[in-house]
């Protein structure tokens, strides 16, 4: 029966299995699988011995006759899971050397993404020390008979995976509460690392082919419109990216792979980024908000010779072309490549999407491993602490982020990404495009991220449901916004700086709308840590993406926490800048934030500031971070627009002495003190003066230019608002 049953299914599902010889392990032992669709048992039972049991509700079982034979019969362990004795029945199983299948999620997900797994699962590990196998079932989460809202078929792909059998943790100095809840944990996470493991070793090794997989599903699907309203489906996005690597191959046949792109977020900026993936180019996005000078110094560290923009765009931003020439780049119009396709070309390039959208691609030589290392993106430090630097990253550094995020969320095909943040900053690109061209998510592209009053608006208008942006922005929506614009929103994800207690505050009391603060750098593809409903600390950057590893190491003057080096699949290839890129493969894989950070017991993360960022006064360390965070929204008197930064300047007596600018000129230096010491700063973290600064400069991310407002400091001659001598 179960060989027939086998054979069915390989030839409906093309189901393969691995490592199924850990199904041989000796009880005691749990097999936990996701649990995605009514039948995932039948690819569980056609692999397990006859003493394997299926752990199911006996409550459910009464449903209807086929919920009694499926559920009721010598391969199930029936229990009324509302008696408090039924995990205790499960436990004397165990105990005895059983073996059983338990749904630690105990309902069928109805995301098709992992739910919260209940706390008796921990409790069995605790008690009965029995060892577990994780089992990861891909693709059953498309069939028919699943409850996830998106696209499903009658006959998708299915593959199982299994882990080896593991001896769960022990916790001897913890109470029986703190190790169940402990194990539960950790199971969780073992189930989030396999189920990342599995989707990076089978799924597309480059970006392309991950959108082209993605397109090949739901061709006429929307996931690109910017402003102009106009819709992209997949079909239509494959064509323009046709068409334009057609048109683009001979003008950059003589030039380097990497080739700058100066465009801001609108529907053509996805479709060049196709084109170039699609031809083995590399991206290098430039940062139009730094001027012509830092422009003209990336793509020299960048070795670009061509600049692939807009003319449109160009005279808005009004840039000296003149100087992009007397540099040695060639500057690329899309207005006049757009000019030179003609109709057949363009029929040709629809039929090839529609025929043969593999021949898209030019035939890369190389294997998938090699194109999963290849670069696929330049991009370039924010530079608030110096001249930027340029990051590579390879198609697996991306790819890897995309499915970090995708294994701890619960994102689903309905839901709709609104993107302000400019594709230049690597979570606009990452999380705002890439994440949706590859999941197959609808994504709106919005040209800047300062429309306070219109941002909130078009998302309102829009229905988006994930939204990102920094504190800066957000302080700002919220002062615009309606109190229903956000009433759609699932995910509100914040990062780039710290989240304000006073932000988060607003957002909650205003909107409804939990921010989920998130950590990350450019050198991280970007995201390094966030906080998801399933696990979110207030205060916290969340807790470390599954697949990294992190080390602190110790800071003199700083006694809880230390210098936060990270590792994972989404780490850079390495810096442009060869210094910084010898700095960096010295460290063997590891990349240093160069942030102080302190790790809780349960791995969230609190990032205590920038090590850049703090001062040394009397020997002790003040991070200048916190004294900024402690001081936004403090002063309320004066309006949401107040701000309030903190620099260190030398001093002859402690070393380094505290300078506070502000941009209101009523803020007193003896306000900024009272409110430090109220909130339990010592003296030694006080300001020594306040100065006015007509608009305290930021970056294009909405993060203060602190290298920016030290240099006005340094050279500005104004008097102190306000002094203690």
């Amino acid at each position: 029966m179960r060989a027939c049953l086998h054979l069915l299914l390989r030839l409906l599902f093309g189901f393969r299995a691995e490592n199924v010889a850990v199904l041989k392990t000796p009880g005691p032992v749990l097999l936990i699988p996701n649990h995605v669709s009514w039948i995932d048992w039948l690819f569980l039972y056609v692999w397990l011995d006859k003493d394997w049991k299926f752990v199911v509700s006996s409550v459910a079982a009464q449903y209807s006759w086929v919920h009694r034979l499926v559920m009721l019969n010598r391969r199930t362990f029936p229990v009324d899971i509302a008696s408090p004795y039924a995990v205790k029945r499960i436990a004397a199983h165990l105990e005895q050397g059983g073996r059983l299948v338990l749904y630690a999620e105990g309902q069928l997900s109805r995301t098709g993404s992992l739910m919260k797994l209940y706390d008796g699962t921990g409790f069995l590990l605790a008690k009965t020390r029995a060892r577990v196998i994780t089992a990861y079932l891909r693709g059953a989460s498309r069939l028919r008979w699943s409850r996830q809202p998106g696209w499903r078929r009658w006959f998708p792909r299915i593959t199982l995976h299994l882990s080896p059998a593991r001896e769960a943790p022990r916790w001897d100095h913890l109470t029986a509460t703190e190790t169940r809840t402990r194990l539960t944990a950790w199971l969780r996470d073992q189930m989030v690392e396999q189920q990342l493991e599995t989707e990076t070793r089978l799924g597309p090794p480059d970006l392309f082919a991950a959108i082209l997989d993605a397109a090949r599903i739901q061709p006429r699907k929307v996931v690109v419109q910017d402003a102009t309203m106009r819709e992209l489906t997949y079909r239509r996005l494959l064509t323009g990216a046709a068409l334009l690597a057609h048109q683009l191959r001979p003008l950059l046949a003589d030039g380097p792979a990497r080739v700058g792109v100066l465009l801001p977020n609108v529907n053509a900026t996805p479709v060049l980024l196709a084109a170039l993936w699609a031809e083995g180019r590399v991206p290098a996005v430039l940062n139009y908000s730094t001027g012509t000078p830092t422009l003209l110094a990336c793509a020299k560290l960048a070795g670009l010779k061509h600049l692939i923009t807009s003319r449109a765009f160009l005279d808005r931003l009004k840039l000296d072309r003149a100087a992009f020439a007397a540099a040695g780049l060639t500057t690329i119009c899309l207005e006049d490549v757009r000019a030179r396709v003609r109709l057949p070309r363009k029929l040709g390039a629809l039929l090839r999407v529609w025929l043969a959208p593999g021949s898209l691609r030019r035939r890369p030589a190389a294997a998938p491993a090699a194109r999963a290392e290849a670069p696929a993106v330049v991009l370039f430090t924010s530079g608030s602490e110096g001249v930027p630097k340029g990051v590579e990253l390879t198609h697996r550094n991306l790819l890897a982020n995309i499915r970090q995020m995708l294994a701890i969320t619960d994102i689903e095909d309905r839901d709709r990404i609104f993107n302000a943040l400019p594709l230049f900053h690597s979570f606009g690109l990452t999380v705002g495009l890439v994440l949706g061209l590859v999941r197959g998510l609808y994504v709106f592209l919005y040209p800047s991220p300062l429309h306070y009053r219109l941002v909130p608006a078009v998302l309102y208008d829009r229905y988006c449901t994930i939204f990102f942006g920094t504190n800066t922005f957000l302080n700002g929506y919220a002062r615009r916004a309606h109190p229903y614009d956000f009433r759609s929103m699932r995910y509100l994800f914040a990062g780039a700086e710290k989240l304000q207690e006073s932000t988060a505050k607003l957002w909650s009391e205003r909107f409804g709308v939990r921010i989920l603060e998130g950590y990350g750098a450019t050198e991280c593809s970007p995201v390094i840590s966030a906080n998801v409903p399933m696990a979110a600390r207030a205060g916290s950057a969340g807790r470390l993406l599954p697949g990294m590893q992190h080390r602190l190491e110790p800071v003199e003057g700083v006694a809880d926490g230390g210098r936060l080096l990270v590792r994972g699949p989404n780490i850079m290839r390495g810096y442009l800048n060869r210094e910084a890129n010898q700095a960096f493969q010295a460290l063997g894989g590891w990349y240093d934030t160069g942030d102080i950070v302190r790790v809780d017991e349960a791995g969230y993360l609190f990032v205590v500031g920038r090590l850049k960022r703090f001062a040394k006064i009397s020997g002790e360390m003040v991070s200048l971070t916190a004294l900024e965070d402690a001081l936004a929204g403090a002063f309320p008197q004066f309006g949401l627009r107040c701000q309030v930064a903190v620099l260190a300047q030398p001093d002859a007596d402690k070393g380094e002495a505290l300078v506070a600018v502000t941009n209101e000129p009523k803020l007193a230096l003896d306000a900024l003190r009272l409110v430090l010491k109220g909130k339990g700063f010592t003296n030694l973290c006080l300001p020594r003066e306040v100065r006015y600064c007509r608009e305290i400069p930021r970056l294009g991310t909405g993060k203060i230019n602190h290298r920016a407002l030290a240099q006005w400091l340094g050279e500005a001659g104004t008097a102190s608002a306000s002094s203690v001598g």
